[in-house]
């Protein structure tokens, strides 16, 4: 059966331009178009849609409180139409905080063209957030484990996530002390985002956190995020870890791909490794995981349950990447426990 898709944006153009992408796919079937949270909400009684598209400004009601009300009251898969913009991308954020399962960039010129080129990812979007699983999650404040002997530079957390990953990227962070070994990590989200994210994550965490820059060193205490458009790799400089970026080629359709971060990682800090694959679509990170795993390195990957999307994790597990298969709250005390038991950490 096709997946009902509705519509909601003030924009009548990219109402058009979103009508024609949804209606050019067998696979999915347009129930309705809604100019505001009103009509949408009258639609979603009569067609009870499997998807929603849902821009962020529209008159009377904006759509971040229309989706706070669609998720509390009758939790539905939501895709935002986001604007390359500074405020765009913090709404955008604060829309994944509350449910929302993706997000499509608008382009900031020639939109009828722009939203055109992207017509093939924008219904691959739609498919999988349809099919993605609702979780809810409320802040629980976890105590934060202290005494760890990881002071020094040769432990390192490497991370990697696509779709649901925002939120489970910062549920990790938040358990993390202020001392915990350096952290890396790849996130699918296209140039213009990650600062944003970056900057959110700061102000919620106990460690520094920020967008790399080309030669930023890797240290205790910090976590760096790869760049949206970038790829980024971890490489040796005399006794430090350090981030190195690149434009080269997208690699599993990705850049910043997962798996250039877990491949260098795992060639220049082997055994002294600790890494994490979490919520995502496709295989990207599983064998560079493994190759983690094969170099000595702990690896982990999220668990069906907690997963928005049991793409990349379930790659993972199932080539063998994979050392264990745990809950999301579970994950952040695992790397702990990890960093615990490797001592002082071991030259490579």
């Amino acid at each position: 059966m096709p997946i009902k898709v509705l519509v909601v944006d003030d924009s009548a153009l990219i109402r058009s331009l979103l009508s024609e992408i949804v209606r050019a796919d067998n696979e999915l079937h347009l129930v309705g178009v809604a100019p505001d949270a009103y009509v949408a909400r009258d639609l979603i009684k009569q067609h009870s849609p499997d998807v929603i598209t849902l821009d962020v400004e529209m008159p009377r009601m904006d759509g971040l409180t229309f989706l706070d009300k669609l998720m509390k009251g009758r939790p539905t898969p939501v895709v935002m139409i986001s604007s390359l913009t500074e405020r765009g991308s913090e709404a955008t954020l604060r829309a994944l905080e509350l449910g929302a399962i993706d997000f499509v960039a608008k382009p900031k010129l020639g939109i009828a063209e722009g939203m055109q080129a992207y017509a093939e990812e924008i219904r691959a979007k739609l498919k999988v957030a349809a099919r993605a699983r609702m979780i809810r999650r409320t802040a629980v404040e976890r105590p934060v484990e202290r005494g760890l002997p990881i002071v020094g530079t040769e432990k390192l957390i490497t991370i990697g996530a696509s779709t649901g990953g925002t939120e489970a990227i910062k549920e990790v962070l938040l358990g993390l002390p202020a001392d915990s070994p350096g952290v890396v990590i790849t996130q699918h989200m296209p140039a213009g985002f990650t600062r944003s994210f970056a900057a959110r994550l700061d102000k919620l965490c106990r460690i520094s956190v920020s967008e790399a820059r080309d030669g930023d060193r890797i240290l205790p205490g910090t976590a760096l995020l790869a760049p949206g458009g970038l790829h980024m790799e971890v490489a040796r400089s005399g006794a430090n870890y350090v981030a190195r970026l690149s434009e080269a080629p997208p690699v599993n359709g990705h850049r910043p791909a997962v798996d250039v971060m877990f491949n260098s990682a795992a060639r220049c800090a082997g055994r002294n490794l600790i890494a994490a694959l979490l919520t995502g679509m496709g295989k990207d990170g599983a064998r560079g995981l493994l190759e983690i795993r094969e170099a000595g390195g702990y690896t982990v990957a999220q668990d069906e349950a907690s997963c928005v999307v049991y793409g990349m994790p379930r790659e993972a597990a199932e080539i063998g990447a994979a050392e264990e298969v745990l809950p999301l709250e579970e994950i952040g005390p695992a790397l702990l426990a990890q960093a615990r038991r490797r001592g002082s950490g071991n030259r490579v």
